[in-house]
């Protein structure tokens, strides 16, 4: 039997910054900022001014409750063009 060293997976980081969720959401910076704002994004400020992070479990949990509105919003037929 040879020793083979375990390749471990990378671990997902657990803060995105507001650009990497924004990539991930293939959307634009400031659109999260706005979702920051609005409240339908937890976020923390951590460090100086604009340091802010998103843990990857709120960004799941948004993008589910997203799933569900839209869901709702088909239902309804308020289905934006």
């Amino acid at each position: 039997m040879t020793d083979h060293p375990v390749e471990e997976q990378p671990r997902p980081l657990r803060f995105l910054t507001l650009q990497q969720v924004a990539d991930e959401l293939n959307t634009k910076h400031n659109t999260i900022r706005g979702l920051i704002q609005s409240g339908d994004l937890p976020a923390i400020q951590i460090g100086g001014r604009g340091q802010w992070r998103i843990e990857r479990f709120k960004l799941e949990g948004y993008i589910a409750s997203a799933y569900a509105k839209a869901r709702t919003d088909v239902e309804k037929g308020e289905l934006e063009p």
